[in-house]
């Protein structure tokens, strides 16, 4: 038997040609349903259950990647859900509405199928009244009443957001890229940009709640204005917040205006309220300026001046722990591990329903050669946000550990990101699956017969050079019996590489040609 081979490279997928096809397989199931906000019938693929249970599983994820709750004013949390409360009760739809703060400085807005609404601690600072708040709160329920995430996700978009999710990052959090499973697709939700008309039909229906309760529906025109000049102004925590879903123009001011000549400028506005209420909040506002600033400076490498900016912020601001978990990546960067736990604690005390507080502490437990606490810590921090880090670092210890069916689940579920922990991860679950399941990583076709000669082509699919492959190749003839031929490739076979290899075996050729067989018996990373 004589084998010869040539080398070719392979092309790769098309996925946006799957996209297409998942999207047109999915219209066949649509159904027709009156929109209770608008009144028109409409395509329905995804029912009212359904919507419910997508926002619940994507509302944590979608909160964890921008900050977690902010908790230092609980009573400013308890004003901003009963505000939202009050116009959630005068919606077309009721659906269970939550509203939340999240603990970001970005001024941002957005809300999910199923009435899950939340709003940036950094949109509050911006609002003067509780008539702008009630604005931006009853534009959100209008997103969530009138189906406008859902129907996006009919269109396929929030699909193509999730799979392509790791391409966002969202300001002063890393947090996207690194976000795997379900939580890429909150990051589609919560980053998806509305069409113009579902814009202008929450801003229209949205007034028309304002006034239902109470509300002086101008102060929507007025927030729109503002709106507009910032948008001008290339504000670039703006455009990279609620610009970025939810862009102003002057279509929808005069739209806005057109709508309000319904109502008449009657309603309450509540000014003095409003300033009572963000009172703690401007008064600890440069606080969360002097974090910010921090953050960046801590991805720059200037390590000694974060320092100086977190204990400006501390002193404003003793009980975020926000500022705690930042002092300890400090620390973490300089390599002073019992220190970088002490602060990773203080925040854990302070805050113990964030991820990132649990994910950092248990990195700083595996440096300091805790590897019971560091697993505890990542696994907590997994089921908070579910990250590539923290299940390549899961894998990594469960391989130790001897389980190497528990190390290749963690690995597979932090490959999806597109992250340097999600490519680590795709690579130690490929040497692993290799050895198992060495047939998904080498295509063999027959391509030919040339003379005496049976040419076959074999592909390797996997990200690594592979060598020593072991065939076998199973011959029928038209009456069903069959030859068996053992096949040693010694060559290696580059990465997404196919070589060709030419059997001369005159058995073969002359008696055995109706049918093959061909196993992958086992192949060697090289």
């Amino acid at each position: 038997m004589k084998i010869n081979l040539n080398k070719f490279e392979l092309s790769p997928l098309n996925l946006n040609q799957i996209l297409i096809c998942l999207i047109l397989i999915s219209s066949l199931f649509a159904g027709c349903a009156t929109n209770q906000v608008t009144g028109r019938r409409e395509l329905n693929f995804i029912g009212e259950q359904s919507e419910i249970s997508i926002g619940d599983k994507q509302y944590e994820p979608g909160r964890q990647m921008q900050g977690g709750e902010y908790i230092c004013d609980k009573t400013l949390s308890l004003y901003v859900k009963e505000i939202g409360q009050s116009l959630a009760a005068v919606s077309d739809r009721q659906l269970p509405y939550e509203f939340t703060i999240l603990n970001n400085s970005t001024p941002n807005a957005w809300a999910l199928p199923g009435g899950k609404i939340a709003i940036n601690r950094g949109l509050l600072l911006e609002l003067q009244n509780e008539a702008e708040l009630a604005a931006v709160l009853s534009h959100e329920i209008v997103h969530a009443a009138a189906r406008h995430g859902a129907k996006n996700m009919e269109r396929g978009m929030i699909l193509q957001a999730g799979l392509l999710a790791t391409s966002y990052a969202l300001k002063g959090y890393d947090y996207a890229n690194l976000a795997v499973g379900g939580a890429q697709v909150a990051l589609g939700m919560i980053t998806q940009k509305y069409s113009r008309n579902a814009e202008l039909e929450a801003d229209y229906y949205g007034m028309h709640y304002m006034a239902k309760a109470g509300y002086n529906p101008d102060s929507a025109i007025n927030l729109q204005k503002t709106f507009l000049r910032l948008s001008k102004g290339k504000k670039s925590n703006w455009l990279t917040g609620l610009f970025a879903s939810h862009p102003p123009s002057q279509e929808r001011v005069e739209a806005n205006k057109t709508t309000a000549l319904k109502f008449g400028s009657t309603g309450k506005i509540n000014h003095d309220i409003y300033q009572q209420k963000i009172g703690y909040l401007k008064k600890t506002a440069k606080a969360y300026d002097n974090y910010d600033q921090a953050v960046a400076l801590i991805k720059k490498g200037s390590l000694k001046k974060s320092l100086n900016f977190l204990e400006q912020a501390i002193a404003i601001e003793p009980d975020e722990a926000q500022f705690y978990g930042a002092r300890g990546d400090v620390f973490f960067k300089q390599k002073q591990f019992d220190s970088a736990l002490n602060a990773y604690n203080y925040a854990i005390n302070l805050n113990d329903k964030y991820f990132y507080f649990f994910e950092k502490r248990g990195l700083t437990h595996k440096q300091l050669g805790h590897n019971q606490s560091a697993v505890q810590d990542l696994k907590k921090s997994s089921s908070l946000l579910p990250t590539a880090a923290s299940y390549n670092e899961l894998g990594l210890f469960a391989l130790n550990a001897g389980d190497k069916n528990g190390a290749k689940q963690f690995f597979m579920k932090a490959s999806s990101s597109n992250s340097k922990a999600g490519k680590a991860a795709l690579n130690s679950y490929t040497r692993l699956d290799i050895s198992d399941n060495p047939q998904k990583y080498i295509h063999i076709r027959r391509k030919e017969n040339r003379g005496n000669n049976a040419i076959f082509s074999l592909s390797n699919l996997s990200p690594f050079f592979l060598h020593k492959t072991a065939l076998k190749i199973r011959f029928y003839d038209s009456k069903g019996n069959g030859y068996q031929l053992p096949i040693q490739i010694p060559d290696r076979i580059g990465s997404r590489k196919s070589i060709l290899i030419s059997i001369d075996d005159q058995t073969v050729q002359t008696k055995f040609q109706h049918t093959i067989k061909i196993n992958v018996i086992s192949t060697q990373i090289f």
